[in-house]
């Protein structure tokens, strides 16, 4: 058995939930927030028996999608700020992090 751990960006999650329920995976959704760009991600928990773990992947891979943004760069917090002007910069966001965790024991009451 395995714990599939998959963090995704909040645009992909209903996607993502639907495209599981379709599957007839169930997972647990855990609001949480990414450090990098404190936006707002959701966590799967998904647990399936071992040959089943491609599937979930292949349903992960097809529902979470690597977009462009421009984000603009934090303050610093020390020093002076009379000469930092953020420039707003690229970066990718969205697809999905996803951790498959070995299951050493699993109950359901």
């Amino acid at each position: 058995m395995k714990l599939i751990v998959a963090i995704v960006q909040d645009k992909d999650s209903n996607r993502l939930s639907s495209a599981l329920v379709k599957e007839n995976f169930r997972a647990t959704k855990l609001a949480s927030t990414g450090g990098f760009l404190r936006a707002g991600n959701t966590t799967f928990m998904i647990g399936v028996d071992d040959n089943q773990v491609e599937s979930v992947m292949n349903v992960i891979r097809n529902s979470c999608k690597v977009r462009e943004q421009l984000v603009t760069p934090v303050t610093p917090m020390s020093g002076t700020t009379d000469s930092y002007l953020p420039l707003p910069v690229e970066v990718q966001v969205g697809g999905a992090t996803v951790f498959v965790l070995p299951v050493e024991r699993f109950e359901h009451f």
